[in-house]
């Protein structure tokens, strides 16, 4: 018999389902981000518990696996220094002649269009160790971001 006509099941022929990456280097948090893992690893945890079909029931642990890696390898980053922009810092910023407000956070708890940016993105990185009145490069255009202000950021 031709192996075109074997067909042992419908699983063979589904995606491999592969872990979900974990971004390299330290997990970083802030206080707020340490909370939301905590709350994220619980929603999916009832998920899983409440869930009856076995391929989502699949798909849901995997998540899980996920976010409890994120939640017990989470480290609360230092408060910065008075003054000294740092993760949890709340930043403003005059860039391209606009005022922007962002803070910089945990990669998990980052979110750009609500301001909320990881300290691992470009922007955060131009950013950290700034100070007030400093103009810093970004993007190689040297002075294109000017730091207004800096407060701790609302944990």
């Amino acid at each position: 018999m031709s192996v075109a006509f074997r067909r042992e099941s419908d699983e063979e022929h589904l995606e491999p389902k592969f872990e979900r990456p974990i971004a390299p280097g330290p997990n970083l948090v802030t206080a707020r981000g340490l909370r939301l893992l905590g709350e994220k690893v619980a929603a999916i945890e009832a998920a899983v518990a409440a869930e009856t079909d076995e391929t989502e029931r699949a798909m849901l642990k995997r998540e899980l696996r996920y976010w409890h890696t994120r939640q017990t390898t989470a480290e609360i980053a230092p408060l910065p220094q008075d003054g000294t922009v740092g993760i949890g810092s709340r930043v403003t910023v005059r860039m391209n002649k606009a005022k922007r407000i962002v803070q910089i956070v945990g990669g998990d708890e980052a979110d750009p269009a609500t301001g909320l940016i990881g300290f691992q993105a470009p922007l955060a990185q131009a950013l950290i160790g700034g100070e007030v009145g400093e103009r810093v490069e970004f993007n190689g255009v040297e002075d294109a971001i000017e730091i207004l202000s800096i407060a701790a950021g609302g944990d």
